[in-house]
């Protein structure tokens, strides 16, 4: 039976075989970019924009990663076409893209100190989140706050998140089944662990909060294309945890579910406590635009 395939460092292995080295200093300081992709009929969404985001995160930590742009979106797509027919008819992939400034320095043993590139692939974990399109997300507030502005732009997407799994281990103790959604030194909303928050009110459509404090979400982007073509309304605005809890539905948006409903907050219920018709309206453009029925998908591989 055929394996998966991995990149690394600019040759295709079996998976399995893909290795990083503790003296990396991607393992050492947690100084990793990365950007996950995931496949809709085993073509890659969104590619390139994924890529953009990538060379802008490593503009700011000045890695030069050696390869275009160009070449990132090849190998994705090759590794993307050797993984994929892996999988059963109707079942998709995730794929991860991650680059480090290569050894640390300070354990390196004089080999090479070029940047660490890898890619590599997974089934879609739909058993995690199949069942929250129908029964919703729940949300908490913790003590945990988002890292500020001064330690790194908020545009940067890093793999050193300790403060998105101290903040939801909080959340879970405070209400079982939440998730932390992360506030600004300031007290204002920012992302949640891993997503954005999009808040919708029907007089006023779509509420997120300012570009500027927020990771530029690829999903994000997407949903407020949508929105556009539906005819909803966008605004963006500074946003108290009183506003998420006054809101008509909230969502959460992230590359492998695309949409979450959200339907608890600290406990309580946001609007009906149910999946609201804006989420239905909006997940089945989604739905449209990447040519499958996405809640069929996650339910019918949920079990694999």
């Amino acid at each position: 039976m055929a394996e998966p395939q991995a990149y690394l460092n600019g040759v295709f292995i079996p998976e399995a075989k893909a290795a990083v080295s503790v003296g990396d200093a991607g393992f050492v300081q947690g100084t990793t970019v990365a950007e996950q992709l995931r496949t809709f009929g085993g073509k890659l969404f969104r590619l390139d924009a994924h890529i953009e985001r990538l060379f802008r995160s490593l503009s700011i930590i000045e890695v030069d990663p050696g390869l275009t742009p160009g070449a990132f979106a090849q190998i994705a797509i090759e590794l993307a076409a050797r993984n994929h027919p892996l999988l059963a008819t109707g079942d998709d992939l995730g794929l991860t893209i991650f680059v480090t400034p290569g050894p640390y320095q300070a354990m390196d043993r004089g080999g090479s100190l070029q940047p660490t590139i890898g890619l590599h692939t997974f089934p879609l974990r739909f058993d995690l989140w199949a069942d929250k399109y129908q029964r919703g997300q729940a949300l908490a507030t913790t003590d945990v706050a988002q890292v500020s502005a001064r330690c790194w732009p908020p545009e940067l997407k890093c793999r050193s998140r300790m403060h998105y799994y101290l903040a939801d281990r909080e959340a879970r103790r405070r209400f079982p089944d939440s998730r932390a959604l992360m506030l600004d030194e300031d007290g204002f909303v920012t992302e949640t662990t891993t997503a954005n928050v999009v808040l919708f009110q029907n007089n006023r459509g779509l509420i997120t909060p300012p570009a500027e404090k927020i990771l530029p979400g690829i999903s994000l982007g997407v949903l407020l294309e949508l929105a556009e073509q539906l005819g909803i309304a966008h605004e963006s605005r500074d946003l108290a945890p009183a506003d998420v809890a006054a809101a008509e539905e909230v969502f959460l948006t992230s590359t492998s579910v695309c949409m979450l409903p959200v339907v608890r907050f600290n406990g309580r219920e946001i609007g009906s406590g149910k999946p609201g018709a804006a989420f239905h309206r909006l997940m089945t453009a989604w739905g449209e635009l990447a040519g499958l029925d996405i809640l069929k998908q996650a339910e019918r591989f949920a079990s694999r």
